[in-house]
């Protein structure tokens, strides 16, 4: 553990759980991992990496929102739980998600390079009044987690929402977050590279249908400093493609699917990063 004021929060977590028998919003397994409940169904988090194509180093992860599982293959949650609540409850739900992720992953990262994706889903973009990200900005410096490991994920926006996703972002970079943005194509990428300037796109990999644009695509964003994941990476047709295009783009892909990795709770541990 490199984090020591994460450290006596888990502590703390922990004796009270102890003392009490009862759990509190957030509370820490006989294994150590933090846990929350949410309209009475528990859960915690699992991580899928996303990795450089040539030659598998994991570069990040995505945090993702599970319920409770002995064997380490828990549901997914958020589309059930979200459909549920109202908007109040929603913004509880986004917030209660980027906690858990936040406290299991850098419980395990310690001082490694790799980043945490944190997704920011739709019903929250227009849910919150103003300055979006502060209230999880103070939470990281609270527990003194590097903010500069954090990427949040804003979803696909229709054109009419085109003014809220810069409102939104601009509100993420002013509370010093870097952030990626779901596109639905390269051609909507290219669209966005200049008016949103985001530090990463994310392009499903069955959105391709398009060489060139995904090209030229991967060439600007290299120039501007942007990367370029792709997710959904799940059958070896998709991967011959991406090596494809990377070649053609000379650049290094990013790529994260259930070809590659599926979500788990731990972290891989260094050994076993490169054996996708």
């Amino acid at each position: 553990m490199t984090f020591p004021i994460l450290q006596k929060y888990l502590e703390r977590l922990s004796e009270a759980r102890g003392a009490t028998g009862a759990a509190s919003s957030i509370w820490l397994d006989h294994e150590g991992k933090a846990q929350g409940r949410f309209f009475n169904c528990t859960m915690s988090s699992a991580f899928q990496p996303i990795r450089q194509l040539d030659g598998g180093a994991v570069h990040a992860y995505e945090g993702l929102a599970r319920s409770v599982s002995a064997q380490d293959q828990g549901l997914s949650l958020w589309k059930l739980l979200d459909h549920a609540a109202s908007d109040d409850e929603s913004i509880e739900l986004d917030r209660l998600c980027r906690m858990l992720h936040a406290i299991n992953f850098f419980r395990q990262a310690g001082e490694g390079s790799e980043d945490l994706f944190l997704n920011v889903h739709d019903r929250l973009l227009s849910a919150v009044s103003s300055n979006h990200g502060h209230a999880f900005r103070r939470i990281l410096d609270a527990l003194e987690l590097p903010l500069d490991r954090v990427v949040l994920q804003l979803p696909a926006a229709s054109p009419q929402q085109g003014w809220l996703l810069n409102y939104v972002s601009d509100n993420y970079r002013r509370n010093g977050f870097r952030f990626a943005v779901n596109v639905q194509g390269a051609r909507e990428a290219l669209h966005l590279l200049e008016r949103l300037r985001p530090d990463v796109f994310k392009l499903d990999v069955r959105d391709l249908q398009d060489g060139r644009d995904v090209l030229d695509l991967l060439k600007r964003s290299a120039e501007a400093g942007v990367k370029v994941v792709f997710k959904r990476l799940e059958t070896p047709q998709a991967l011959t493609v991406l090596r494809q295009l990377g070649e053609s783009a000379g650049v290094p892909l990013l790529a994260q699917g259930y070809l590659l990795d599926e979500p788990h709770a731990q972290l891989l541990a260094p050994e076993r990063q490169a054996a996708a």
